[in-house]
């Protein structure tokens, strides 16, 4: 045995030292790990009962009146209405009506928020290639569109499709051969859910293409860099490097737009003055309509509380995607 290796030369293993300091580091990233899913639900505390106290009374007593029969005469007397149970949800459910107005607003929604995000994307990647004074323009411009009210936004669409006097068709009739002196853009139902599509499409690109770009300004561009020294194209570049990058917040932008855009009212109703005709109801308007213009206010609440618990599944999946997204970063 050499001196080296003699036990009086050996240096003691301290049991206490590798194994101490291992252990701590595996336990730790362990203990963050699991307190780490409790974070964006303490973050989000706040909002959640402040939103529960702001709205929380209008649901339960819609909900409570979609179980009563309220009629003009207990409104008047302020007498508590007869409880029907579900007959408001039977009666709701059962009807054609209903289902070709849920039927409509699906149709809607799922078109514009296409066209919104297809558009709002192609603007946000546009405004990467512009000069900075051209992308500062185009910022305050969609800031002013995204600012103006929705009720002016509508009135001042109505009065560019006015039949008698609307810029529109004054600038289509200028085209050879065509003749739209006159023209109703909401005798035909395709050519009114064209006018308010884009109006809703109109109004909702600003969110979209600002939001859009500030998540480009995260795309590394020493990948965009050498995808094109490596022959990529420009098509190739978006599909496997941008979009990949994008993606958890393309899933949001969209989830909101389909949340306001499933909510169609105001644009809907100011283009149609007050009084949307059957092909033109979505189901904000209907229940509205049920409710106030025929006095059929529990059947209203019945609508409603319908809209809202078929929205609820896209408001949990995007509350979900928000806390991922939390997680990751």
């Amino acid at each position: 045995m050499s001196v080296v290796d003699s036990p009086a030369t050996r240096r003691p293993r301290d049991p206490g030292g590798p194994q101490q300091n291992r252990v701590p580091g595996h336990a730790a990233p362990r203990r963050r790990k699991r307190n780490s899913g409790l974070v964006p639900w303490l973050l989000a505390l706040p909002a959640l009962l402040f939103i529960a106290g702001l709205l929380g009374y209008p649901l339960i007593r819609m909900l409570v009146l979609s179980f009563q029969n309220m009629r003009l005469r207990e409104l008047i007397s302020g007498r508590t209405p007869p409880w029907v149970g579900f007959d408001q949800y039977t009666r709701v459910l059962s009807d054609g009506v209903f289902w070709g107005v849920v039927g409509r607003t699906v149709a809607f929604t799922v078109v514009s928020v296409l066209i919104s995000v297809v558009c709002g994307l192609g603007i946000a990647l546009l405004m990467r290639r512009v000069s900075h004074g051209v992308r500062l323009f185009m910022i305050i411009a969609m800031m002013f569109v995204w600012a103006l009210p929705q009720l002016v936004a509508a009135q001042i669409f109505r009065w560019m499709t006015d039949s008698d006097f609307g810029v529109v068709n004054y600038l289509i009739d200028l085209l050879p051969g065509v003749n739209y002196q006159n023209h109703s853009w909401f005798v035909n139902p395709w050519q009114g859910w064209s006018v308010i599509t884009t109006l809703v499409v109109w109004a909702g690109i600003p969110f979209l293409a600002i939001t859009l770009n500030a998540g480009l300004t995260q795309v590394p561009k020493e990948l965009l860099e050498a995808a094109t020294v490596d022959g990529a194209t420009p098509w190739q570049s978006l599909r496997n490097i941008i979009l990949p990058i994008l993606k958890p917040l393309l899933m949001i932008v969209t989830t909101l737009s389909v949340i306001w855009n499933f909510g169609l009212f105001t644009q809907a109703w100011v283009l149609r003055d007050g009084h949307p005709e059957p092909q033109f109801q979505t189901l904000a308007t209907y229940s509205y309509t049920q409710a106030f213009g025929q006095a059929r206010y529990s059947l209203g609440s019945a609508i409603a509380v319908i809209t809202v618990l078929l929205m609820f599944g896209v408001m949990v999946f995007y509350i979900r995607q928000m806390f991922r997204i939390g997680e990751v970063d």
